[in-house]
């Protein structure tokens, strides 16, 4: 998808962003593991319950309704799923660009373990009954 001149995907020409599924467990793991490990403060985070979050897969042409995917916006361009999580790994860096390495396995049996996975993470994992509330520390890379 191309880079827009305004709208929700123009605010990853900064920083990128990751939309997440607010109330999954698994999903408030992974972006409690990523926000230290991203010392740079680069990555922003929304859920995909918000009103942010909805504008961004509705101007995407992502169904409002799936929460079943972790959403990365960088640059303007939209990233699901196994790629997302491939380019969340090298906007960390480090030992986490190694997650590049994933392209080499065809992104349809990628796509599905991570579609696998997303199908149970609430009976695996759980699920909260509200959104997760970021610590004053890092309330500054939470879009609201």
């Amino acid at each position: 998808m191309p880079t827009t001149e305004q709208g929700p995907l123009a605010e990853s020409d900064e920083h990128p962003i990751v939309l997440f599924d607010g109330v999954c467990n698994l999903c408030n793991g992974f972006v409690q593991f990523l926000i230290p490990r991203d010392s740079e403060g680069r990555l922003r985070y929304a859920s995909l319950q918000s009103e942010f979050g909805q504008q961004i897969r509705d101007h995407a042409g992502l169904s409002t309704d799936d929460l079943e995917s972790v959403i990365l916006v960088d640059d303007g361009l939209v990233y699901t799923k196994s790629d997302a999580v491939i380019r969340i790994g090298e906007q960390l860096g480090g030992i986490f660009r190694v997650a590049s390495l994933g392209q080499l396995v065809p992104r349809r049996l990628r796509d599905w373990l991570y579609d696998f996975v997303a199908a149970n993470r609430y009976d695996w994992f759980g699920q909260k009954e509200q959104c997760m509330l970021p610590d004053d520390d890092v309330s500054d890379r939470f879009i609201q």
